[in-house]
């Protein structure tokens, strides 16, 4: 009996598995798990029914018996929550393969690379390997390496679609519409049958602001495989750009509950409650977010606006978050400027001072036109001034003449005050002039 939920079935229940797994484990006993295949299907068996202890017992037998089964290694995956020891994994080859996918299904990316490269060098030139090695440069967001090694990977073999799913999720973040579009209509010449296929072509619609007709394929991928993560997750993205709120979570709840190690699904769970204006309930999947991928900024991110919102208004919470999100990389500068707005609020001008300098300096390495340039060249002229640092702040004023509005006349009446500061003094050395108290600008928000 199908047993549905408000985006179709949620799970197939049917008496004759009672009845299959007591066959199976009798038939297991007596054989001491030496067939290796009878013992793949209990412990598929075992893991459906969610006797996660015995299945991973179960399907280390089989693997131990013929260790050239890999469906019996990947349903291991799931079943470790950390990389096992020495002499737990049989003594073979194969266990180098699982090691490096298990690295990589555990965010433990840099050492999944580590392990690929002892494989690559058993196995030169393994597409299998090539396309994990891609999927780790992926997770660890160097997307421009990781679209090098795929690109070399589909003009090495132009008819492999596993893998090809993730490819697509790099050109629609780095919004190749020519590249996606040909990625979709390739893989749909290959195999349209494939659930990647259809992920390719929901990802391409995506991008191109069709969210119906990229739902409709996300849910014919679900058609394929039921159990294909990926669509559930993207399929949540959509369903949030529709203002479909109820329907978006529920895909996120069913991405989590085929893998609850599925970060991108919390961290979906998380913004739709954002969004929601619920930021106790967000806070919670962001700290699950989090806890999977504990060097990813952008959820210490996330949980930093959650405890600055106005419900919790927990800003010191806030700026730890924001601190943790610096350390690790915040490539988007969100924490510095969240940093200085906060300690700016809080009074703590040196503070401010520090994080406004800093991510001036990001934005001036990025180059471009950054919208809170001119509030960090206000902020850091008043305060060089107010400090008696009149030559910094002199070069703050100047910088600022270049933007137009309002900044621009604060800009010379702050820089006409300066100079009239620096002046030499009559009857005192030049270097005794004061900073004095009449240099003030406007720092109040348009």
């Amino acid at each position: 009996v199908e047993l549905a939920g408000p985006l179709g079935g949620a799970r197939v229940d049917t008496t004759e598995l009672s009845g299959l797994e007591v066959e199976l484990a009798e038939a297991w006993r007596e054989e001491r798990g030496r067939d290796p295949f009878m013992a793949y299907l209990y412990g598929l068996l075992l893991s459906e029914r969610g006797n996660k202890g015995l299945a991973k017992e179960v399907l280390l037998g089989s693997v131990a018996h013929f260790p050239c089964n890999w469906g019996a290694w990947t349903a291991l995956l799931p079943l470790f929550e950390a990389v096992p020891g020495a002499g737990e994994l049989p003594d073979h080859w194969m266990s180098q393969f699982f090691l490096a996918a298990l690295h990589l299904e555990l965010q433990m990316n840099e050492e999944g690379l580590e392990q690929l490269a002892a494989v690559e060098a058993l196995f030169p030139g393994s597409d299998h390997v090539q396309t994990q090695k891609a999927t780790a440069h992926y997770n660890l967001r160097l997307f421009d390496e990781a679209q090098g090694m795929f690109q070399a990977l589909v003009e090495r073999s132009p008819y492999r679609i596993e893998g090809m799913d993730t490819y697509s999720n790099i050109l629609y973040v780095k919004e190749d519409y020519a590249g996606l579009s040909h990625l979709a209509h390739h893989a749909m010449r290959t195999d349209k049958y494939r659930p990647e296929t259809c992920c390719i072509a929901g990802n391409y619609y995506s991008l191109r602001m069709m969210h119906e007709k990229a739902v409709a394929y996300f849910q014919r991928a679900l058609q394929l495989n039921k159990a294909y993560l990926s669509a559930w997750t993207l399929m949540g993205h959509e369903y949030v750009e529709m203002k479909r709120t109820e329907a978006a979570i529920e895909a996120y709840r069913r991405a989590v509950d085929i893998n609850p190690r599925d970060y991108r699904a919390w961290y979906g769970m998380g913004q739709t409650y954002e969004l929601l204006h619920m930021p106790y309930y967000a806070l919670h999947y962001f700290r699950q977010a989090t806890r999977l991928r504990p060097n990813d900024a952008r959820f210490w991110c996330a949980m930093g606006q959650c405890y600055q919102s106005e419900q919790l208004g927990m800003v010191d919470k806030a700026v730890e978050c924001y601190k943790n999100a610096e350390q690790r990389g915040d490539r988007e500068g969100i924490a510095l400027s969240k940093l200085a707005e906060l300690y700016e609020k809080k009074g703590d001008l040196p503070q401010a001072h520090l994080y406004h300098q800093k991510n001036l300096e990001r934005m001036d390495m990025d180059g471009g036109s950054h919208p809170e340039i001119v509030n960090a060249l206000r902020f850091l002229a008043q305060s060089c001034a107010d400090t008696g640092a009149l030559e910094q702040a002199e070069r703050y004023c100047t910088r600022l003449l270049d933007f137009g509005g309002n900044h621009r006349e604060e800009a010379k009446l702050l820089l006409q005050d300066i100079r009239f500061h620096q002046q030499p003094v009559p009857g005192t050395p030049e270097s005794a002039a004061s900073p004095g108290g009449g240099m003030d600008m406007d720092m109040s928000p348009e």
